[in-house]
């Protein structure tokens, strides 16, 4: 089974985004090895490390799989807050105009409020991420496992 066009798209914005960090740090050639020996160190420093990791749809929560089937579904939701503009403040997903990204509630059972577990889906086919400390940390939905 090869891999989701969403999960391809995100991914394949974040190779960019390495290449385009390692490309402008310039290269090091033999002249500039010798003369700067921590140049080959202060490249891989300057490259930022992904925001988000993965997760597999296997390994979400019972709860995160209703969620799921109701965003699919259109709805009904249980908050009327779900399906909201996500406005991406903390800036750990990719960047994206406004209206990009939404959110829905992912029941925390036993709370009487709406818990902090999240998903948050981009634009982009299957392009859905898992928050359980309401979005101090994202994980991409990786559907191929």
């Amino acid at each position: 089974m090869g891999m989701n066009p969403r999960t391809v798209a995100a991914r394949t914005g974040a190779i960019g985004a390495l290449l385009s960090t390692l490309l402008v740090g310039g290269w090091l050639t033999p002249a500039t090895a010798a003369t700067a020996p921590h140049s080959t160190t202060a490249v891989a420093t300057e490259v930022t490390p992904l925001a988000f990791g993965d997760i597999c749809y296997s390994d979400l929560p019972a709860e995160a799989h209703d969620t799921l089937d109701l965003i699919e579904a259109g709805g009904p939701f249980p908050y009327p807050q779900d399906g909201g503009t996500f406005y991406n403040r903390e800036g750990l997903l990719p960047s994206h105009p406004t209206g990009y990204y939404h959110e829905y509630t992912v029941e925390t059972p036993g709370s009487d409020t709406r818990g902090a577990r999240r998903i948050v889906t981009g634009d982009s086919y299957q392009e859905d991420y898992y928050t359980a400390d309401h979005y101090e940390s994202f994980d991409l939905i990786d559907y191929t496992c």
